[in-house]
Order: C-alpha cells, then structure tokens, then sequence
C-alpha cells in the first residue's frame, strides 16, 4: 500500500485582489523528503509555504495535507492540521515580551490536542529542544539578549518541540553570517535525519540547498558528513519565477538545466 503524501498542491492558484501570486503550482511530497524552494524576490516562495499552513486560501485548485483536503477548511478545523507543521518564520519570529522558556514552550501549551501532566513535562520537552540547537542556557534570557543567530535557533527549537512530521523553514540564514547560516542548516539536516523529518525550505542561498542535498547528520559523532557515493537524500530543488513552478528536480537536473 502506498504511503500518504505529507503534502500535495494540485494546480493551486493564489491572488491578492489582480494580483497572482502563485500559479498553476502542483507537486507531491512524503515523509522524509527536502524540498528546496528557490526564486528571486516575489517569485511566490513565501506564498507558496503560507498556502500549505492555510494563511493564504486558494484561489483554485486543491491543498491535501497528511491525507486531508484541507482547501476550504474554516480556520478553527485547520488547527489539528497546524499541529503537525513545525514553523520558521523569516527573522525567527519570537515573541519579544516573552522569555526563551515561553517562546519555546508555546506550541506545546497552545496547540491542538496538546495534553501535558505537568508544568514539569513542558520545562522538560522545552530543555531538550533548546538543548538539540544548543542553547539550554538561555531559559531565563528575552530575544532581544540574543544575537541574531540565535533568535533564529531558538526560533528551531521552537519548531521542532512538537516533534511534528513537516517542517517549514521561511529563508533561514537570511541577513546571517557564513559561518552563522552553516550552523542554522546544520541543525535543519540534524532534525531531519533523527525524526525522518518531511523538510520544505525557502531560501535564497543555493548553497543552502547543496548541504541539505549533499550532507547527513552523524550521531555518533554530532556532526554533518558527506552522504556516501550513490546514497540519496531525497532531497528535491524547486524553482519558482512569477509564481510559477518552473523547475521541480534534483540537484543535478537543477544544475544540468
């Protein structure tokens, strides 16, 4: 039997008043897969990721989520939806009059269907999220104490504490340092290898696109690792223009092209 699709677009349209954004788009994809979405400014990427969360409707065609047509859902029955979608917005996207214990635990305390025994429960669901982007210090600390690198880590562990199957990331390493941005990917391919995590991400940086397609977490030594020759990532670049799909492929077909 085949397996679900994480997420699937057929023809989907997106327009704000005469404006499309987004045209004609359709693509599967299942668990465990990357998708990087490439494009230069307004080509619709960001479109694109607010349409699989039900942020912009369609105007046509069809969205199914984890197996569920979710195109004309009101906003209350999205949220069990939403529940299973990990988000990075662009900048982090933390709530500033809230600490980093707060911001982290708040998917955990609001979410659908989020059932916890304790407080204790959350604080520790919450250390062990700072702690995979290495930042259990920083409990007690505001956003706005931290530098810009790691808001946007703290903006992951707020993504992954609900372990969900999808993860959307909105231009990570953008206005980010080298150094800064290798280390941001580097905790997305780490999240995706432990959790066979399904993996959208936005970017403007195409070497983003090449450590995902190229590297792999080890866990015995926790760090990234060249994938062995022949050994597939699934990892699937997309390429947007005018709100439109105009490449869908690998890295190789993307650079062949």
């Amino acid at each position: 039997m085949p397996e679900t699709p994480i997420l699937e677009f057929r023809n989907v349209t997106v327009a704000f008043d005469t404006v499309t954004a987004l045209r004609d788009c359709s693509f599967i994809m299942r668990a465990g897969e990357t998708r990087v979405i490439l494009g230069a400014a307004g080509a619709g990427k960001t479109v694109l990721l607010k349409a699989a969360l039900g942020l912009y409707p369609a105007a046509s065609g069809r969205i199914v989520a984890f197996g569920q047509d979710v195109t004309d859902l009101p906003e209350k029955a999205w949220y069990p939806v939403r529940a299973k979608m990990g988000v990075l917005f662009q900048e982090g996207g933390l709530f500033d009059s809230l600490t980093i214990e707060e911001n982290v635990s708040y998917p955990l305390l609001n979410q659908h269907g989020a059932q916890f025994a304790s407080g204790a429960e959350v604080l520790s669901r919450v250390r062990d999220a700072l702690r995979f982007v290495e930042l259990e210090h920083t409990l007690d600390k505001f956003p706005s104490e931290l530098s810009g690198g790691m808001r946007r880590r703290v903006g992951i562990a707020r993504a992954v504490v609900t372990a969900p199957p999808l993860e959307l990331y909105d231009s990570p390493t953008a206005g980010l340092d080298p150094i800064t941005a290798n280390t941001i990917i580097a905790l997305i391919v780490k999240e995706r290898d432990l959790r066979n995590t399904a993996t959208m991400m936005v970017t403007h940086r195409y070497q983003d696109g090449q450590l995902l397609a190229n590297f792999r977490y080890n866990p015995d030594s926790g760090k990234l690792e060249m994938a062995p020759p022949g050994r597939s990532l699934r990892t699937i670049f997309m390429v947007l223009e005018d709100g439109q799909l105009v490449f869908e492929g690998s890295q190789a077909e993307l650079e062949a092209s």
